[in-house]
Parts: structure tokens; sequence; C-alpha cells
């Protein structure tokens, strides 16, 4: 229907029996609003309520006439004080509850008995404890402004049956705090799509959960740039089915192109042609989620310090994600040690230390020369030694 023209008013009376009896609603309406005095919102905004912001919460002033301005029917700060108690005693302090309101201030004027309760009960059969519950809501307060029925319940079932039993909720919390899926439309919708989708490229069981916990946004983006994702993933090499995808996936789902080009192009620097820097992240896909500057130390150190061929990096680049100063330079002033003493008839291989776990290595390099084990242990923790007297002084 055609909007009515506003001059016709001003011109002749309307002839409401011509007009359709919906038009003629429409007609009577528009000119009653015409010929209504404007609402004029009130500059101060409401004084008592943002006085309670302020005193109970500590809200400055331009946050609490914010919230203030947004509840302007709120006449008394009955309901945000009834809220706040029926909070306190879940175990929510001030400062969770503070948090809670700057993320959702719809919450502090619902309806206790039908919009919170029912919720945070919910939440509680889930297994969460008292700190559990307060440390969700007051970092996503928005789970407490959405469906119960069409949206909470839903989701999180899906949720739980990737994560497992888990009894004490850990995994669960740390998902919702992580990512506000439930907030969007149809999220069980895309949950059901995103998943399928996943699941359809190889990534299932234990995979799809580690996935869950490291990145969950990957479960509620459009289905449109998680397939981006995994055609980028395909086009390095990867192999659909392929155990280490998922891990390609994460590892490209968490940096931005910008960041993988620059540290493929560390690698460049130091003489790894484009192939073998491909090679090396299909190897350990998780390789250019370490930071430039250990990147830079590790490559060094392994070529230059240990003499290293540049073999022994692009068939085994995961040694360049073991801690520089706690293992990889550790180990090897042991080894100097044990080699300058002549404790061994052979002088043990550097890589083979290298990949031993924490007990095999204090076992067969330290524990066993009795008399010379306390300078070993001495040499192996230096670097905490040096730490503790940086500190001290």
């Amino acid at each position: 229907m055609k909007a009515l023209k506003p001059l016709m008013f001003f011109h002749s009376p309307p002839k409401f029996q011509c007009l359709p009896s919906n038009t003629a609603k429409l007609s009577i309406s528009l000119f009653s609003s015409l010929s209504s005095p404007m609402k004029i919102p009130n500059p101060n905004g409401n004084s008592h309520l943002t006085d309670y912001l302020i005193s109970t919460f500590k809200f400055t002033k331009t946050q609490a006439s914010s919230i203030s301005n947004r509840f302007s029917w709120v006449t008394s700060p009955e309901k945000p004080q009834s809220v706040r108690s029926f909070l306190r005693e879940l175990g929510l302090s001030d400062t969770h509850i503070r948090s809670a309101v700057r993320g959702s201030p719809q919450i502090l004027f619902s309806n206790i008995d039908k919009t919170l309760r029912p919720k945070l009960e919910f939440f509680q059969q889930l297994g969460l404890s008292s700190s559990d519950l307060a440390s969700l809501i007051s970092k996503n307060s928005t789970l407490l402004t959405v469906s119960l029925e069409r949206k909470l319940v839903p989701c999180i079932e899906i949720l739980k049956k990737i994560l497992g039993n888990d009894e004490n909720a850990k995994d669960l919390i740390r998902v919702l705090c992580r990512c506000n899926w439930v907030v969007r439309k149809d999220p069980e919708s895309r949950l059901l799509g995103n998943i399928a989708f996943m699941e359809s490229c190889g990534i299932v069981g234990s995979q799809l959960t580690m996935l869950l916990k490291r990145q969950p946004w990957l479960f509620i983006v459009q289905e449109s740039v998680l397939r981006s994702l995994v055609s980028r993933v395909l086009e390095m090499g990867f192999l659909l089915n392929s155990r280490m995808l998922v891990h390609a996936l994460y590892t490209v789902s968490c940096l931005r192109s910008g960041t993988i080009s620059r540290k493929l192009d560390l690698l460049c620097i130091f003489g790894f042609s484009e192939d073998e820097c491909m090679e090396m992240f299909r190897r350990t896909p998780g390789l250019l989620r370490t930071s430039e500057e250990k990147l830079k130390l590790g490559i060094d150190f392994f070529l230059n310090t240990v003499k290293f061929k540049k073999s022994v990096l692009i068939h085994t680049p995961w040694i360049l994600m073991f801690s520089m100063e706690n293992r990889v330079i550790a180990r090897y002033r042991v080894l100097e040690v044990i080699k300058s003493k002549r404790l061994l008839k052979r002088d043990p291989t550097f890589y083979g230390a290298l990949v031993l776990t924490e007990d095999e290595f204090l076992d067969k390099f330290i524990s066993r020369f009795r008399d010379e084990a306390e300078v070993l242990l001495v040499t192996y923790k230096a670097h905490l030694l040096d730490s503790t007297q940086e500190e001290d002084s």
C-alpha cells in the first residue's frame, strides 16, 4: 500500500468513506501523531537509577547514565536491588555482578522467577559450582538474555555430546565463556551445519572435541567462512581425512594471512626453500603459531650452535616448538659438561637427548653419574637459578 501524502490533510478533509478501512485507520493514526506534542527525552536521564548504579556498582557517571537512559521507565531501584540480592545468594560477588551488568544491563530488570532462576538452575544442573557459575555469568551475561528452551538447551546439548561426559563441566564453561554463539540467530542450525561439514572433511571424534575447546568460534561462523578456511588449508597441501587437517585448520584460523606469510618468509631467510617451508608446516602445523622471536632463536641455535643440518629441521620441525631455555639450551649445556669430563665412552647425540622425556633425561644424563650429579643438575637448572637471582636483586 502506498504511503499517504501528508499534504492532503492541509488541503481538504480526507474522505475516509472512500478509503479501505485499513487505510482510514492509518490516516487517522498519522493525523493524530502529527497533532500530538513531541515527547522530549529527559537530558538528565533517570537520576534515581543513575545514583544507584554509581553507589552500588561503582560505575562512572557516564556508564550509569548510559544504562539509566535505556531504562527510563524505571522509577525506582527496587527491581535492580532484588536482582542483585538474588545473584548474591547464588554466590556472585558485586564484582561479578558489575561485570555481568556491563555486558547485559537488561538483566537488572529481568523477572527473577520467570527469566533468571530457570536459566541459572539449568546451569547448576550441568554441574557448575557457585564459583563456576559466577565466572560464567560475569564473563558472558548474554546467556541470561536468550531463550532457555529455544537456544540454551538445544545448543548446550549439542556441545555436551562433542565434549563428552565432563563431570566438572570445566570444558563447557571455557567454551561458553569464549564464544557468544547462543545469542546468534538460529544457533542450533548453525552448529549442526558446521559440525556436519567438519565431519565430512574427516574431522571427527577427539579431533572435533579438540577444535571445539581451542577454537569454538569455528562452530558458529557462517559456513562459507569455514569452507574458505578449509579450502585454504587444502591449497597448502593438506588432505581431507588426514590426521593433520584439523591442526592446520586450527593454525590458519588463529593467524592472519599476513602473519603466516611473514613467518614463512622468516624460514626462507635462513635458507629454506618455499617447498621446504611448506613441508615443515605440513609436518608440524603448529609451527607457525610459534612466535617469530622463538623461531629465530631456535633456528639459529640448531643450525649455528648445535650444527644441525637443515634436513633435521625439515623432517622434525616440531623440535622448534620446544622451550629453548627449559629444554633445548639446558640439555645442550649438560651434554657439553658430560663431553668435557669424558663421562661417557661415546658422546651422546644431542637429538637423542633432546627427544627424551624429562624423567628419562634426568635418569640417563644426570642421576647415573653420582659423583657429578650435583654439578650436572646445577648446570641443567642454571636458567632457573639465574632468574631467581635477578628477582632477588
